[in-house]
């Protein structure tokens, strides 16, 4: 079984530097299994961890046994939308860069909510993030595309032992709240909370608006395990694709460049030459053409007072070190 697992995992490594034109040593195609053993032992793939990753990839193909309904995929796309905009307005912009300001209980919100969707805790997400600035596209950078190719920038740092533990030493600014420690400590909490709800919604909704269509177990894999697997792999390419595929508007030391089409599944951060030129702005689209519906959100939860302090682009950031074209 894991012999099977690691050649299963091969293939796809093989396929996605195949893919993207890369060869290195952290994902470089080995003859054979052992081979395999030897990457996976150096860059300390935890093979348990990559079952459950890669059962709620197949969970996915249930689709096809519980059926389809509008409701169903309402709610999934709803959730999508809902939890990106607590990973890129909360995970990224608050916790990671503090691009903002808002209250304790707006904070937990904000955190509660992007736990939810499966990709660890805030302290964990923006301790790591705020290494990945101070390192970008360097050795040390443990997701860069360009030092160790397509596949790990994408989903192998994920599934690396050495990036289990959160760096507490680089968010000291929130490690001082327990309810951020507790939801940071407890990852597994609020995916399972919000799965169990999703499913009980498909039950209610069975029993009381049977015209809808939904049960719960339609419910649940289309509104949690369809919707999750969509965020991953949508925050995934900013670390990936958006180092490797769009345009340079700044000359960042890094290979960050600007995707309207990543800005678009990810409701703004697309813009990441932008964004590695100055991490501090609330917004990632400088200009009014730049699509950033995570900011579009902010401005609206500032006018009512949710948020505030939102950080502009500041003039002198807007005309700095401007690549020729």
């Amino acid at each position: 079984m894991q012999a099977a697992l690691k050649r299963s995992s091969l293939a796809v490594i093989r396929w996605f530097d195949s893919w993207n034109g890369t060869a290195n040593d952290a994902v470089a195609a080995p003859e054979d299994v052992a081979a395999l053993e030897d990457v996976a032992t150096k860059s300390k793939i935890d093979w348990g961890r990559v079952v459950p990753f890669l059962a709620m990839h197949a969970a996915c193909l249930f689709v096809f046994v519980v059926g389809f309904s509008w409701i169903a995929l309402g709610v999934a796309v709803g959730l999508y939308v809902l939890r990106m905009f607590a990973i890129t307005a909360g995970y990224h912009r608050y916790f990671s860069h503090r691009a903002f300001r808002t209250s304790r209980f707006g904070q937990f919100c904000l955190a509660a909510i992007g736990a939810s969707a499966a990709q660890r805790g805030p302290l964990w997400w923006a301790a790591h993030h705020r290494h990945h600035h101070e390192f970008s596209d360097e050795p040390e950078d443990i997701h860069s595309p360009t030092q160790r190719g397509f596949f790990w920038s994408h989903v192998g740092w994920v599934l690396d032992r050495g990036n289990f533990a959160t760096r507490l030493e680089r968010v000291k600014d929130f490690s001082k709240f327990p309810e951020l420690r507790f939801l940071d400590r407890f990852d597994i909490v609020a995916p399972t909370l919000l799965g169990v709800s999703v499913f009980l919604l498909g039950v209610a909704l069975e029993k009381w608006a049977p015209g809808l269509g939904t049960n719960g177990w339609q419910m649940l894999v289309w509104g949690f395990v369809v919707s999750t697997i969509a965020l991953y792999h949508g925050t995934f390419t900013v670390n990936s694709l958006a180092h490797v595929f769009g345009t340079r508007r700044f000359a960042t030391k890094d290979t960050s460049r600007n995707s309207f089409l990543i800005a678009l599944i990810t409701l703004g951060e697309g813009w990441h030459n932008n964004h590695h030129h100055y991490p501090a702005s609330a917004r990632q689209g400088f200009y009014w053409w730049e699509f950033d519906v995570s900011y579009y959100i902010l401005k609206a939860l500032s006018s009512v007072g949710l948020v505030w302090d939102l950080r502009p682009v500041p003039e002198r950031a807007l005309a700095a070190r401007r690549i020729e074209r």
